[in-house]
This record gives structure tokens, C-alpha cells and sequence, in this order.
């Protein structure tokens, strides 16, 4: 597995971890956030490798849909 989205915000992995699924990916969440202070640390997104270069391009176009 390989990591292809980390942030601190939760919701934002979430809503990529299922935009990833609808598209037949399979994503795993790593909460690496301190328990006690969340604004510490961060939540990794994994795929497997076969899946990285079609998962990183779906990234990619939800991000520019989202600027346009």
C-alpha cells in the first residue's frame, strides 16, 4: 500500500476516501492524529500501488472541479 493523501482535517480525507471508492478503489485511513489534541499529526490515505497513478488523477480532477 502506498500513501497518496495526507491532511489534518478529517472531513477533506473522508470525502476523498469515498470519491476513491465510488471509482472502484479500495482506500485505507491512517488516523495519525494525537488523541487528546487533533491539531497534531495527520490522516494518511493509502491505496495499493497498482491503484496509485488512476487514484493521484482523480485527486487531481476533484481538486481542479473544486477551484474552477
Amino acid at each position: 500500500m502506498t500513501n497518496i493523501f495526507s491532511s489534518a482535517n478529517p472531513i477533506e480525507v473522508e470525502i476523498i476516501k469515498q470519491m476513491l471508492e465510488e471509482n472502484n478503489i479500495t482506500a485505507v485511513m491512517l488516523n495519525k492524529q494525537d488523541s487528546s489534541y487533533n491539531m497534531f499529526g495527520s490522516i494518511d490515505l493509502y491505496v495499493k500501488e497498482e491503484n496509485q497513478t488512476i487514484a493521484l488523477q482523480l485527486i487531481k480532477e476533484q481538486h481542479n472541479e473544486r477551484n474552477a
